[in-house]
């Protein structure tokens, strides 16, 4: 029986992705809902253990949210940012106990002076970025670089292909490269549709 909830979840999460993909295309880039194994591999490097503050940015259908909560340390403040209404609700009710907040990423700063920090420890991003005008590319990056706590870490993804076509190379390859003190990134994680990579961004410890 719960193997069959867990598909019939999987699917209405689908549907619902794919809704807000049709409606909101330049908010949502992705073919498809995250898979487990992407999230896994994302937390990884993330480093939960040990981080007090932790934000996210997009979470779509909960995808990475679900994967953070079951990772990070009880206690610690974890928001999470999304400009698509009906996928805060759905994360709302897929992870209840989080701060889903209806506001787009660049507003970080905003929420986490209201809850009495200046600093997150690490931020995970399921934001599309070769789908943003390059003004808000360098909004939100500005953003993500002021909120990080020196030695923090930003971790996002593109599909496998995306640093090589000319608008993913110049973020991907240039932007964050840019930004970020030092910046890694994975292999293929071939057990998501499509396959992607992950890209680590460092912010230089002081």
């Amino acid at each position: 029986m719960s193997n069959l909830k867990t598909r019939t979840d999987k699917g209405k999460y689908t549907f619902h992705f794919m809704k807000g993909v049709l409606m909101q295309n330049k908010s949502t880039g992705a073919l498809g809902p995250s898979s487990r194994e992407l999230a896994n591999v994302v937390t990884d490097l993330a480093e939960l253990s040990g981080k007090k503050v932790i934000v996210e940015y997009g979470p779509g259908t909960g995808v990475f949210t679900e994967a953070i909560m079951e990772r990070m340390d009880k206690g610690a403040l974890f928001l999470s940012m999304e400009v698509n209404d009906e996928f805060v609700e759905i994360t709302r009710k897929r992870c209840p106990g989080v701060r889903v907040i209806h506001d787009s990423a660049q507003n970080t700063y905003k929420y986490l002076d209201e809850l009495g920090h200046t600093h997150c420890d690490v931020i995970v991003s399921g934001l599309p970025w070769t789908r943003f005008p390059e003004d808000l590319q360098d909004e939100i990056l500005e953003s993500t670089y002021k909120v990080l706590k020196p030695g923090g870490h930003f971790v996002t993804f593109a599909y496998a292909t995306s640093p090589y076509v000319p608008s993913g190379k110049k973020f991907f390859k240039g932007k964050l490269e840019e930004r970020f003190d030092r910046v890694w990134q994975t292999k293929r994680i071939w057990k998501n549709f499509p396959p992607c990579v992950v890209f680590v961004g460092e912010k230089a410890a002081q």
